[in-house]
């Protein structure tokens, strides 16, 4: 069965939660942090699913929307965003092929690879996550 559309947009969302969370890990979100992100939904995510949002824009463009928008609030805590991702994944398992689990690891790798003073919260976090999308359930 097709996903709704309603639960796509609420996909990328959640995907913005996560990477956010990735990028906040350290407690501090840096301006290219948002930036290779940016470059990966466009050149990347975009491509997965031709849903639009209620703006008629790519679903995709919620990844950003939502991880500007929980920068800007000055949002700290990265585990909650982390943790509201997991609990989508095991809602809705069906969203997460081989394919999907593989761009979003990588988008959260070089995320948190793209400031040049590497943090390790940071890279623990991708790991647990990495973790996370190995489990079947």
């Amino acid at each position: 069965m097709k996903p709704s559309q309603n639960t796509i947009i609420s996909f990328y969302e959640n995907l913005g939660k996560l990477f956010y969370a990735i990028a906040a890990a350290d407690n501090v979100v840096e301006e290219i942090e948002f930036h290779v992100l940016k470059e990966i939904v466009k050149n990347k995510w975009t491509k997965v699913d031709p849903v639009d949002d209620e703006f008629q824009s790519d679903a995709a463009y919620q990844i950003e929307t939502v991880f500007d928008w929980l920068n800007n609030e000055g949002f700290s805590n990265s585990k909650t965003c982390y943790n509201e991702f997991i609990d989508f994944k095991k809602e809705h398992p069906s969203l997460f092929t081989e394919g999907i689990k593989s761009l979003i690891s990588k988008t959260a790798s070089k995320i948190a690879a793209s400031v040049d003073d590497i943090d390790q919260s940071e890279f623990n976090l991708v790991k647990k996550l990495n973790l996370a999308l190995e489990k079947t359930t």
